[in-house]
């Protein structure tokens, strides 16, 4: 922190005191530093458009899978580019309500996805239940997949 401001006082006393030098070179730094910016915001709202396209539904069905791993995951990758990584968390929600029901501390299940998905496939796979907040049962709750992170094939 200490350096950064030191650099930009330096910076300022450079350009207050040697003006023809210092612009064209402050000037070529903004504009990179500005198309580094705008290259790494276009390439985030691309790939918060391709997650959004994923379809992940999650349902509690215990007569469908394992007893270890109850919840049911039915996904489909909506993009025109394979899926290549994906990481999510689950959510457990009372029906109507917002407040999240799981309880994701640090000893909670990391989940993955399939490893590479094409474009328009299905994986479907058999989850664990997230901790739940005492009181709430698996089968009153609707599950979710939230703060999707992954990475697609250019």
């Amino acid at each position: 922190m200490l350096i950064g401001v030191l650099l930009v006082i330096t910076w300022l006393i450079l350009l207050l005191r040697y003006p023809a030098k210092a612009l064209p070179v402050s000037l070529a730094a903004f504009v990179g530093l500005g198309l580094v910016a705008a290259w790494v915001l276009w390439e985030d709202s691309r790939e918060t458009r391709q997650l959004a396209r994923l379809d992940l539904r999650v349902t509690y069905a215990p007569e469908r899978c394992p007893a270890d791993r109850p919840l049911l995951l039915n996904m489909t990758n909506g993009n025109d580019v394979p899926l290549i990584e994906l990481r999510w968390r689950i959510a457990a929600y009372a029906p109507g309500d917002t407040i999240n029901l799981a309880d994701n501390q640090y000893t909670a299940p990391r989940y993955r996805g399939p490893g590479e998905l094409q474009p328009g496939a299905d994986w479907q796979d058999c989850l664990p239940l997230p901790p739940l907040r005492p009181g709430y049962r698996p089968q009153t709750l609707e599950f979710r997949a939230e703060r999707l992170q992954g990475s697609f094939s250019n």
